[in-house]
């Protein structure tokens, strides 16, 4: 008997995918139709998803979300849970994500509101959200120092000048760098009056912008030259490191603080004083930051938590 040759096999694995998906055929009457059994027929639809010919993408209702967001709510003391389609495309995500929280900042930000706005890509994709929003007076505070990459868009500082435009508001530069050599420096730029008074309106905030960083080599902060990937994948192995609120401030999967290089050397909103924020919208739209997400949520200082379908799963499905 002849035997196929892996063109052929292809055609054929397409061919059977096309009139099973798309023309909704049954596989009795494909397997009467190519003259095979009904049983090669299931093998064969196995062999077209193994081998990429189908790709089977899953839409959630909004009703999913819903009751992702209801489960979330139930183990976390969190006012929202603000949560995307899945979306393989990293940047795709981002912007799915950033859009639900530019949608929730028309609905929700009031008059003359303050936001403190912090550092990265996330947030970063809120400002850069094309959709229309209601003009109120708000005022954005950068709640970091700026980076050393001259005109770096992911700045807070560039940041809450974009949000500032987009809400027809006023922004506020925080006149420091974010990352000092030692914590002497630190405090000598702490008892600076212009920074002083900037920071201390920024711990009045009525909201809070953050990002949630996990521990990889990638990772913006070391993009920024504060770690190198070694020091990253040693403070995530041997300090239990699994990631950080707003690019620096670093936790455990207990949600505890882990002492790490960057303690005392970074001008921003810490922690402790985020707590002190009413509502702190948490932003992690890779779908490699469940574990951060998690340690973050039991630090106690998020609010909203905006994320993906598949990291808000995973985190339930490791809390069960």
């Amino acid at each position: 008997m002849e035997k196929n040759t892996p063109s052929q096999d292809s055609e054929l694995l397409t061919e059977i995918a096309v009139a099973y998906y798309q023309d909704e055929i049954t596989q009795e009457e494909i397997a009467r139709k190519f003259g095979i059994s009904r049983i090669k027929v299931g093998r064969l639809l196995k062999r077209a998803k193994e081998e990429g010919i189908v790709e089977i993408n899953v839409r959630y209702h909004p009703v999913f979300s819903t009751r992702l967001e209801q489960q979330l709510l139930e183990r976390f003391p969190l006012q929202r849970a603000l949560i995307a389609l899945d979306y393989q495309d990293e940047e795709e995500q981002r912007r799915q994500v950033a859009a639900l929280v530019a949608t929730h900042l028309a609905q929700t930000l009031k008059e003359n509101a303050v936001v403190a706005v912090g550092q990265g890509r996330n947030i970063a994709a809120i400002a850069d959200h094309p959709g229309n929003v209601p003009l109120r007076n708000c005022h954005f505070i950068s709640g970091i120092g700026g980076t050393h990459r001259p005109g770096d868009a992911l700045n807070a500082d560039h940041i809450s000048r974009r949000l500032a435009r987009k809400f027809g508001g006023i922004s506020e530069t925080l006149y420091a760098p974010a990352y000092v050599e030692n914590r002497a420096l630190k405090e000598s730029f702490m008892q600076n009056g212009t920074i002083k008074e900037t920071l201390d309106r920024a711990r009045k905030a009525d909201v809070a912008l953050v990002g949630i960083g996990d521990m990889n080599e990638n990772s913006y902060m070391v993009k920024l030259g504060w770690f190198t990937p070694h020091e990253i994948i040693d403070a995530s192995l041997n300090q239990g490191v699994t990631g950080d609120i707003a690019g620096y401030d670093f936790f455990n999967a207990q949600g505890q603080h882990v002492d790490t290089v960057m303690n005392d050397r970074v001008i921003g909103l810490s922690i402790e004083e985020l707590r002190k924020i009413p509502c702190v919208i948490a932003i992690a739209s890779e779908n490699t930051k469940a574990m951060a997400i998690l340690g973050a949520l039991r630090t106690g200082a998020i609010d909203i938590i905006a994320s993906s379908a598949q990291n808000i799963r995973t985190l339930l499905n490791m809390t069960k």
